[in-house]
Parts: structure tokens; sequence; C-alpha cells
């Protein structure tokens, strides 16, 4: 009887996240749907206080049984403003666009969403499969990482990522107005990150300039940015209780600081390389 009640419950949890995905697709556009406040408020989170969203994410799994976000208002908030500061640099460097259009579009589906989709899932399995804790007998129910955690975990990683190395707001008149519809104590937070984060679009002509003092802030900008996203990767699988050795994803970070010291000695400017791929015509 055991093995079969193991079973049972085992192909239950499995196939919980399958069904609920088509759902979560499906709120995409269904903006009445999301909780846009709670979102801003997480991002504000990850940026200050990251263990925060994972404590409250517990509480998430105590209430809704699943670790995962119900609902995908965090990706769509994310990728439109995503989607402004691609616009923004467009703007500033390119010369058409068409090309504008097609960065808009590269940076959205390739950068965010589909090297998303192969980190999350490259986690996912390795998490599953090599840092689950044995259960210590039959009649302990099997607990598994869902895939949407673990892309809520990448998007999580991103964002404050992209608020230092893409965010570029200038906290205008209608984004002011925006965000007075939510919370004062969330909006006056969140328009000082995005503030701070415009820092790297004003000083973008100084980081792609040439000279070893902007391959030093350009590689120390990377570096920071880097290490604080394979952080809050540890923070977001260190939270499963039934995951051992999560310190694997803090590995990383010694090569992301030895990576940067190599290249900060050969003058080599990640943001000069980066803007170069799409605008290569203007730098």
């Amino acid at each position: 009887m055991l093995p079969t009640v193991s079973k049972t419950r085992s192909s239950i949890s499995t196939s919980r996240p399958n069904a609920m995905f088509p759902q979560y697709l499906r709120r995409i556009v269904k903006w009445q749907q999301m909780d846009i406040e709670y979102t801003f408020w997480q991002m504000l989170h990850l940026c200050t206080a990251p263990k925060i969203v994972y404590q409250h994410t517990k509480y998430h799994k105590q209430t809704k049984n699943q670790w995962a976000r119900d609902e995908p208002a965090f990706v769509v908030i994310c990728s439109l403003l995503l989607a402004v500061a691609t616009v923004a640099y467009c703007a500033a460097y390119d010369h058409s666009a068409a090309h504008a259009v097609s960065v808009v579009i590269s940076v959205l589906l390739f950068h965010f969403l589909l090297a998303g989709i192969l980190l999350a899932t490259c986690c996912w399995f390795l998490t599953n499969a090599y840092l689950r804790e044995e259960a210590p007998n039959t009649c302990v129910v099997e607990q598994r990482v869902e895939w949407l955690y673990a892309f809520d975990v990448h998007c999580n990683s991103f964002f404050p990522m992209f608020v230092m190395l893409h965010c570029n707001f200038t906290v205008n008149d209608p984004f002011g107005s925006f965000m007075h519809n939510f919370n004062t104590e969330t909006s006056i937070s969140m328009t000082n990150i995005l503030v701070f984060g415009s820092n790297t679009f004003f000083f973008s002509p100084l980081l792609v300039a040439h000279g070893f003092i902007p391959a030093l802030l350009s590689n120390l900008l990377f570096m920071v940015a880097a290490s604080y996203h394979h952080y809050l990767n540890f923070l977001g699988y260190d939270v499963l209780t039934f995951l051992e050795r999560t310190t694997f994803f803090l590995y990383p970070i010694a090569i992301v600081i030895i990576l940067s010291s190599i290249l900060i000695l050969s003058g080599f400017n990640p943001s000069r390389y980066f803007m170069n791929i799409y605008f290569s015509r203007l730098l």
C-alpha cells in the first residue's frame, strides 16, 4: 500500500504545475487579475532587502500550496520596463527605426525570455537531479522544484541587474503619476531605485569611452550586478527546505570576481563591447 500511495502523491504533485501553466499564460492579458502593487513591492525589496521577498514566498507556499507565483504580473512589468529602457537607448544611439525595433525584440525575446527559460530549465534540472535531500523513508511525500518557480527565481535575480545595467528612466510627470497610484512608501522607494538606475544611462557615454578608467568602471559595474544576480539565485533556492548544498549557486561569484580582475588588467570594456553589438555604427 505505501509504495502505491507514494506514487499517487508524486504524480499529483508533478501534474499540478503542468495544469496551472495554461492558466498562468492566460492571465498575461488580464490586468485585473494581476497584483501590480505587490509586484512593485517585490521589485523594491529585491533591490534593498531580498530575504523579505523569499520570506513571503514561504507564506505563499503555506496558503497556495505552491512555490511559484500564480500570476505573471512580475514578468509583464519587467518586460515593459526592459522595453522602455531599450527604446531609450535606441533613441540615443540608434540610426534607424527599423533597427531599433529589431533591437527591442532581440532584447526582450532573447536576452530576457529565451535566456531566462534556458537558465531556469538548467537550474530546475540541477536542483531536482542533484540537490534534493533524500527522503528518510517511503512515507514522506516527494517534493520537487517547480519549473515556474525556477523561472520566478530567474526573474527575481534579473530585475536588480536590469536596474544597474539597463535602467534609464527619467522620472517625468507620466511616470510619477503612475507611481502615485500605489502605496506612498512603495512609489517613493521605487522612484529612487529607478533614479539610481538612470545613472547607468546618463553615464553611458563615459562607460563606453576609450581608456582605462571607463574600462575599470564598466567592469566594476558588471561585477557587482552579476554577483548580486548569483546571490539572489542562491536565496531563491536556499529558501526551499528540501534542497541541500544550495551554496553551489554562490560559487559563480568567485569566477565573476576573478574574470573581472583579468578583464580590467587587459583593458576590456564590457559596456563598449555590448553597445557595439547593437549600435556599432555610432561607437
